[in-house]
């Protein structure tokens, strides 16, 4: 008799940590209404998700260690997993990202990015989840906007949603991600204006924009940002001078400008600041390239072709420490081209089409 007590409340004390250490069946049932929303036709990714357990060999899902709550879907359509080396392919996935999703309610990270196919909507009610960290949706095909009250997600580090179809304009409510440290809204089709307040993301480090519709002048409030090192605005359709605290920004690194309206004249604290690559082609500004390169100005790439400059290059770009691809064509510069480095390994498609520039590598100047 007494062995039998023994034996039943060892199998009771086996199924209570058995089920401690399950997910709950909510969040089961949230993960499988979330797959339910896709269709992934070659790789099989979701022929884990069986079993009641989903925090143990489900396939992109990981559990937090103390609550067993679903805390992480990792989805990537382009990995090194041996179960993309199999099929020899990247993946590809179509349908859209269920609300169901939201009822994942200790969610740290969502990534389902590179799966190309996914259509819909960012579901608005991804802004209630309160322990979010990461949101990366690159290389889909989401539409519709940023969620308006993307703002209550204090905890989010990283906001990805490059490579979509995402609209309308940057909400107002983005400034209040005290915690956003990488921005990334690449290649969409966001209009409107960079919000003025966006130097309340204080830990932002990157800030990636391009190929979007942005219009409007660069916020004076962006450069006092003391850890941004990384600004790529090129390709949409802001207008305006270059303020010159770019120039001035502690550690920034690479600021691209490229294809845009920007007019007036190259801000002389861009050529000593900490910037090494300098993209400013494909705007209109105008007046000279300004004199003051010095030791400090070192540049992997510098490029200020396809605008409306003029006068000759300056003697002291002779000073700079390293310029490493210099791109002065499709001005109208005059004058002799600088001996010495940088110019002793430059070719002549980086002075083509210019007023009347002369000297190597271009033709020889003619004698007074």
């Amino acid at each position: 008799m007494k062995l039998n007590v023994v034996v039943s409340l060892l199998l009771l004390l086996l199924l209570l940590v058995s089920t401690a250490t399950c997910c709950p069946p909510s969040d089961r049932r949230a993960l499988l209404a979330f797959r339910a929303a896709l269709h992934e036709p070659y790789l099989g990714i979701f022929n884990s998700w069986t079993g009641q357990d989903c925090c143990h060999n489900w396939y992109g899902v990981s559990c937090d260690s103390l609550t067993h709550r679903v805390a992480d879907i990792n989805l990537r359509g382009e990995s090194e997993d041996p179960i993309f080396e199999r099929a020899h392919r990247t993946g590809y996935m179509t349908g859209h990202i269920s609300p169901a999703i939201c009822d994942l309610t200790r969610l740290s990270a969502i990534t389902i990015a590179d799966w190309k196919g996914i259509s819909g909507e960012i579901p608005t009610c991804i802004t209630r989840l309160p322990f979010l960290r990461t949101l990366d949706l690159i290389g889909n095909q989401i539409s519709g906007g940023i969620p308006n009250d993307i703002g209550r997600l204090h905890r989010l580090a990283v906001l990805n949603v490059a490579d979509n179809r995402i609209s309308g304009s940057i909400p107002k409510s983005l400034t209040n991600l005290s915690s956003l440290m990488h921005l990334d809204l690449r290649n969409n089709l966001i209009s409107g204006v960079i919000p003025p307040d966006f130097g309340r993301l204080t830990m932002l480090s990157r800030a990636l924009l391009s190929g979007n519709r942005i219009t409007g002048r660069i916020p004076e409030s962006l450069t006092r940002i003391y850890r941004l090192a990384d600004v790529d605005l090129s390709g949409n359709q802001l207008y305006g001078p270059i303020p010159p605290s770019l120039g001035r920004m502690a550690v920034l690194a690479t600021l691209n400008l490229d294809g845009n309206k920007f007019s007036g004249e190259i801000p002389q604290t861009l050529m000593t600041s900490s910037v090494m690559n300098l993209n400013l082609s494909r705007n209109l500004l105008q007046g000279k390239i300004p004199e003051g390169f010095g030791p400090r100005s070192y540049f992997t790439v510098l490029d200020l072709s396809y605008n409306n400059l003029k006068g000759p290059i300056p003697r002291s770009i002779s000073g700079a420490s390293f310029i490493g691809h210099l791109d002065l064509s499709h001005n109208h510069l005059c004058g002799r081209i600088p001996v010495g480095s940088p110019f002793s390994h430059l070719e002549a498609a980086s002075f083509m089409y210019n007023d009347c520039l002369c000297g190597k590598p271009l033709r020889a100047c003619l004698k007074n």
